[in-house]
């Protein structure tokens, strides 16, 4: 059976076309783009407004959504903010991470997002003790991804040490399970399916020594599935791993088969000129969270540099300071204008590009983020008539969505051709802001 939507105004990338028939169908995906459509087929959907590629959050800790605000209060650095960070991960469970992380995804799905890449290293019991079912927490994610109706990559995380070999803290214990090989052996047992792909991370170049960084390359190199990792974010990092190794932190990633096109560095902020050509040359792709970048002063990574090296970019909303890829997007070319003070570092397609199909293949999906035919049916429709939005030519609704928009604008959200998100209420979560506050209360101790 076919569904059709009519969309009236849709990105064919690079353009702006009006009139857009998409047939989707039984199996979710697009089987068809007919375009010059003036008037909706009869029985079509008809989505108003501008529509686009699903959008692909590619670095997300769900957890950290319980600190908006809190983290807000006075002063600090990453390594403050840390602590507060650590507070909050300790009183999870499965089953409260679950009721989190779907308030989360939904809150994703109602600002345009169809995929997320969830960073998840939150795996054992307070104390490091594994559950009965070692992947209880990751297994928790995948299923409240699958209720809020989005499609999860879950970057798996391999998180050993405290700093360059040490220990770990008591209030890491959680995250680690011993060595990478113990860490394969427990990731080996998640399984993929409809909706879900799973894929592998390591923390950082503190969080897993350095002998055993292959290990975690080699699952993920015979999977073929991503790889992310946190790098560069901090200058404290950079210097501790110069002392450690006399490597930057991306030299190590490179001596240890860690870079390649199916890897992601993100942040990428603090590189030299030959960490940005190592990370280019490789096709390593860069996932930049301006939002999360700025509010815990991190600094402007080189995203301009990085982009003509040959690192794909991608949009992550990390922390969840706030959760809107347009913003993200916007951000990315406005950082660098404050940096360089010139203007027009990115189109507007470019940087929806990067919030869509270069996101998408982070994720380890390369055929998704278009609309064409064989590409899932995951879109999202932003409204061209807000106080926002209102005003400018339809021509324009990529700069409009990119400059203009914010995840308030997003009317519609089309996961394997079915509406997760209609006329801005989520069809399954229909109260996401109580869900969000509920589950965040039942942290608080």
């Amino acid at each position: 059976m076919t569904t059709t939507y009519w969309l009236e105004h849709a990105w064919l990338d690079p353009e702006v076309a009006s009139g857009v028939a998409l047939d989707v169908a039984a199996d979710g995906r697009i089987a068809a783009v007919r375009t010059g459509i003036a008037t909706p087929p009869p029985g079509a959907e008809v989505l108003r407004g501008f529509t686009i590629p699903g959008l692909a959050n590619a670095h997300s800790h769900a957890f950290h959504r319980a600190l908006r605000g809190t983290v807000q209060v006075g002063s600090g650095t990453f390594w403050t903010w840390r602590e507060v960070m650590y507070g909050v991960a300790q009183r999870l469970t499965p089953d409260s991470y679950f009721a989190l992380a779907r308030a989360v995804y939904a809150e994703m799905a109602l600002a345009g997002i169809t995929s997320v890449g969830e960073f998840h290293y939150l795996h054992h019991a307070p104390g490091g003790r594994p559950y009965a079912d070692p992947n209880a927490m990751g297994e928790a994610l995948i299923a409240a991804a699958g209720e809020a109706g989005i499609r999860i990559t879950l970057l798996d995380t391999a998180y050993l040490s405290s700093g360059f070999g040490a220990a770990p803290e008591p209030h890491q214990l959680r995250f680690t399970d011993g060595t990478a090989d113990a860490w394969a052996e427990r990731v080996s047992a998640l399984k993929e399916r409809e909706g879900v792909t799973i894929g592998a991370a390591i923390h950082s170049v503190r969080a897993v020594p350095a002998e055993q960084l292959s290990t975690v390359a080699r699952w993920a190199e015979e999977r073929q599935a991503p790889l992310h990792v946190h790098l560069s974010e901090q200058t404290a990092e950079n210097a501790a791993c110069l002392a450690a190794h006399g490597r930057t932190p991306t030299q190590l990633l490179a001596d240890h088969g860690v870079l390649g096109p199916r890897t992601t560095g993100v942040h990428n902020t603090h590189m030299t000129d030959a960490d940005i050509a190592l990370i280019g040359s490789t096709a390593t792709g860069t996932c930049m969270c301006p939002t999360t970048e700025r509010d815990l002063a991190d600094g402007i990574g080189p995203a301009v540099a990085l982009q003509r090296a040959g690192s794909p970019l991608s949009l992550g909303s990390d922390s969840h300071a706030v959760v809107d890829l347009l913003e993200e997007a916007r951000a990315m070319e406005l950082n660098e204008r404050l940096r360089t003070r010139t203007r027009g570092h990115w189109t507007a397609a470019a940087l929806l590009r990067a919030a869509t199909a270069d996101g998408q293949a982070a994720l380890g999906r390369p055929e998704a983020g278009v609309l064409a035919p064989g590409a899932p049916a995951d879109f999202t429709t932003i409204a061209l008539d807000s106080v926002r939005t209102a005003g400018p030519e339809p021509r324009l609704a990529a700069e409009t969505a990119v400059f203009a928009a914010s995840a308030a604008d997003v009317r519609h959200t089309i996961v394997g051709g079915r509406h997760v998100v209609r006329d801005g209420v989520h069809r399954t979560v229909p109260d996401v802001a109580r869900a969000l506050a509920d589950s965040i209360a039942a942290l608080r101790g």
